[in-house]
């Protein structure tokens, strides 16, 4: 969609895909709590009643008859920055909430629900209005590192997905130096760009564990051309990489029919980490990436074009590689 905002790009750090929980909510009698970060998008059946009322893809608090407000706490499956929010109120018609806030905070290990109400609280989005079976968009300025969200709702009613985009920054603390994804989004790495996007995002290429379905992938579209299409991902920092997994899984009729990958050397030239390879449909491939330099960008070629599950790229940070994942982490705090 043209008219989206240019962040909603961006990685959605709550999604239950991305590792994502809620935590806590104060009601949840009509509609579940976790419903709020589900990958997919809203759904909705006419006349679909279970024994507390019509059953809606969403969170939906009871009517409130006193004064307060409802509130919902997500842990962030990929801790970073915020850059926007998304208050879907997806089918939500004569229930959604007029409006709604959004808090952040940073938490060390796994606190419990009343150890994070104890918190300091940073104001993400301030209490805005909301429109009815809307996706809502609120810009956010990136500030610091957050690990946990609260959504909040006045006085009441129902929100069927919360989005929060940013950047994930990870604690080098949590991390192998030596032994680790290069590529992975939870480790710092990010698309720098990318030839076609038609079906899937490419984020998806480089998000945690594996594809549960082929939308959860990296597909383009068909080619008519005689080109091909490409992605490139900037690394979680610069290293050696020692083995690569190209996986087409529950890609059948649209995998790429070959690849290759290309690495960026610190000093701006290339280097050919793997040449242009036969794949096949819905398998992982693993391949040894023998004598290859230090990168700090890699860029996978599809031939022609089709779809991808994940990209990884096992190997080690170089010196260079660990100060940057270290001053990414120290400048978000």
């Amino acid at each position: 969609m043209t008219d989206r905002p240019e962040w909603t790009a961006e990685p959605d750090l709550a999604s239950r895909r991305n590792g994502g929980g809620v935590v806590w909510a104060n009601d949840e009698l009509f509609a579940e709590r976790e419903n709020l970060i589900k990958p997919s998008k809203p759904d909705f059946q006419p006349w679909s009643f279970g024994h507390k009322g019509q059953i809606y893809d969403g969170w939906e608090t009871r009517r409130r008859r006193s004064d307060g407000v409802d509130q919902a706490v997500v842990r962030l499956g990929l801790p970073g920055t915020i850059t926007g929010v998304v208050v879907d109120t997806a089918f939500f018609t004569g229930n959604y909430p007029p409006f709604a806030s959004v808090e952040a905070c940073a938490a060390d290990g796994y606190p419990s629900p009343a150890e994070l109400s104890e918190l300091d609280w940073d104001t993400v989005v301030v209490r805005s209005p909301l429109a009815g079976d809307t996706e809502n968009f609120f810009a956010t300025a990136p500030r610091r590192r957050y690990t946990h969200v609260r959504l909040s709702i006045y006085p009441d009613g129902g929100v069927a997905r919360l989005r929060v985009h940013g950047t994930p920054v990870a604690d080098p603390r949590l991390l192998d130096p030596g032994a680790l994804d290069l590529a992975a989004l939870e480790n710092g790495a990010r698309i720098a760009g990318c030839s076609n996007m038609f079906y899937s995002s490419p984020s998806n290429l480089i998000a945690p564990g594996f594809a549960a379905v082929m939308g959860e992938g990296w597909e383009t579209a068909r080619r008519r051309d005689d080109g091909n299409d490409w992605v490139s991902v900037d690394l979680a920092g610069a290293g050696v990489p020692r083995l690569a997994e190209l996986d087409t899984t529950h890609f059948k009729g649209n995998a790429p029919g070959w690849a290759s990958l290309t690495g960026r050397r610190p000093d701006g030239t290339e280097a050919e980490l793997l040449p242009r390879t036969r794949l096949q449909p819905d398998t992982r491939h693993r391949f040894v990436l023998d004598g290859a330099p230090e990168i700090d960008r890699i860029r996978l070629d599809v031939y022609p074009d089709g779809g991808m599950a994940r990209l990884r790229l096992w190997g080690g940070l170089s010196e260079a590689g660990r100060a940057t994942v270290d001053e990414r982490f120290a400048a978000a705090g």
